[in-house]
């Protein structure tokens, strides 16, 4: 989007455990225990890239985005977002229905609504 340098400092599309862990800081231990698409991972990637880029906000998602990969208890469209701003943390988990692509717009737009929910 025209102008999104003016509050957007940088992204992070972090799909393997080890760029969670290596840049982001989540343990492994809340891989191991919670998996990378859990409340536990999306709280600590957002705590994670807002330390690392020392931006006012952290804002992560995780989740299982299809066609595969989904399980009983996360089947394909579960989706965690959480947000931080090192004072409070905002954390949610969705259950959307669609295809690959409608599944991550709806992660996108529920974040972008969920952070203006959170700044104001």
């Amino acid at each position: 989007v025209s102008g999104s340098s003016r509050y957007l400092l940088a992204d992070v599309v972090a799909y393997s455990n080890e760029v969670k862990t290596g840049l982001l800081g989540v343990s492994v231990s809340t891989l191991r225990k919670n998996k990378a698409v859990s409340t536990e991972t999306a709280s600590e990637m957002a705590c994670g890239v807002r330390k690392k880029l020392g931006s006012d906000i952290g804002l992560a998602i995780t989740g299982i985005a299809g066609p595969s990969g989904g399980a009983k208890d996360k089947p394909v469209g579960t989706v965690f977002i959480a947000i931080t701003n090192g004072r409070k943390l905002f954390t949610k988990r969705f259950n959307f229905k669609g295809s690959r692509q409608e599944i991550k717009k709806q992660a996108a737009l529920a974040s972008l609504c969920s952070l203006a929910r959170f700044i104001t």
